[in-house]
C-alpha cells in the first residue's frame, strides 16, 4: 500500500497547469478548497467536483496516480463517512436499534462529507504533481513576503523551506518504510494477521528504524546545507524569475467565476 502513495511527487508534463505561475497555482488551490467547503448542497458540490475534474484532466497527469492516493486515505474516508451516518438530523428512518438510528439525512451527510474529502485530496495532489519543490519554495516565499514588513523577514524563507523539504521527503520516507517492512517480513515478522492490538505492536519494529533513519537523513541534510554555506536566504538570488502571463490572469478569472457560481447555487437550492 505504501507504494501507492504518490502525494508530494512531481510528474513532468507539458500541460497548461504545469506552465502556470506557481504562485497562481497555490492561490487557486486555496480558492478551490474554499468553494469546496462553501458548497452547502449537492448541486454546488457536484459543480465543484466537475471543476476539480477539469483541473485533473488539464494537468495531463495519469488518473491512476490520483487514484493511488485514494487507497492510502480509504480507511480515514470510510471512518469519517460511518461517523457522519449517525449524526443525521431528520429524514426518513432506515434503521433503528436501541440508541442507534440511521436515517436518510445521515446517509446524505456521510456521502457529502466523503465526496468533499475526495475533492480536497484531488486538488492538493494536482498542485504537487504539477509543481516542482523548488518552484513551491519560491512561490510560498513570494506569497509570504509581506510578512517581512512586520519583522519576520528571516522566518519567511525558513517557513517556505521547511514546507518544501517536508513535501520532498514524503516519497523518500514512504520508500524507506517499504524497505523496512520487507526486511522485517524477510526476518519472519507477521505484519498482516492478528487483531488490532497485534497489528499495532507489529508496527513498532517498523516505526523505530524509520524514526532513526529520518533523524539521520535530517542530520545529513543539515550538514550538506551548512557545507554549501546556506545562510537562510539572506542575499539570495534566483536564476529563474517568476512572471505572471496572460494565461495566469485568464484562469484566475475563471476560478473566481466558478466560486461565484457555487455561491449562487447555494442561494438558489
Amino acid at each position: 500500500m505504501l507504494k501507492d502513495i504518490t502525494f508530494g511527487q512531481y510528474y513532468d508534463s507539458k500541460s497548461v497547469i504545469h506552465k502556470l505561475d506557481p504562485r497562481v497555482k497555490i492561490v487557486l488551490m486555496i480558492l478551490f478548497i474554499v468553494f469546496i467547503f462553501v458548497s452547502q448542497n449537492f448541486f454546488a458540490l457536484i459543480f465543484s467536483a466537475l471543476s476539480v475534474f477539469l483541473v485533473v484532466l488539464a494537468s495531463k497527469v495519469p488518473l491512476k496516480m490520483y487514484l493511488k492516493n485514494m487507497k492510502a486515505i480509504l480507511p480515514v474516508l470510510i471512518f469519517t463517512a460511518v461517523i457522519n451516518v449517525f449524526y443525521g438530523d431528520g429524514g426518513k428512518v432506515l434503521l433503528s436499534f436501541w440508541i442507534i438510528e440511521i436515517n436518510t439525512q445521515g446517509i446524505y451527510k456521510a456521502v457529502f462529507m466523503a465526496l468533499r474529502i475526495l475533492l480536497l485530496i484531488f486538488i492538493s495532489s494536482a498542485l504537487t504533481y504539477t509543481t516542482t519543490p523548488n518552484d513551491l519554495t519560491d512561490a510560498i516565499e513570494s506569497l509570504l513576503s509581506p510578512l517581512r514588513f512586520v519583522g519576520l523577514k528571516s522566518a519567511v524563507h525558513t517557513l517556505a523551506m521547511m514546507m518544501t523539504i517536508a513535501l520532498r521527503f514524503i516519497p523518500t520516507l514512504i520508500e524507506e518504510a517499504e524497505k523496512i517492512m520487507n526486511a522485517q517480513k524477510a526476518r519472519g515478522a507477521d505484519l498482516e494477521s492478528g487483531g488490532l492490538v497485534d497489528r499495532v505492536k507489529a508496527l513498532i519494529p517498523i516505526l523505530i528504524p524509520l524514526l532513526i533513519s529520518s533523524v539521520r537523513r535530517a542530520y545529513e541534510l543539515a550538514e550538506a546545507m551548512e557545507c554549501r554555506c546556506y545562510n537562510g536566504g539572506e542575499g539570495k538570488t534566483r536564476m529563474k524569475q517568476m512572471k505572471m502571463k496572460i494565461t495566469d490572469f485568464y484562469l484566475s478569472s475563471v476560478a473566481v467565476l466558478m466560486c461565484a457560481v457555487v455561491i449562487v447555487l447555494n442561494i438558489l437550492f
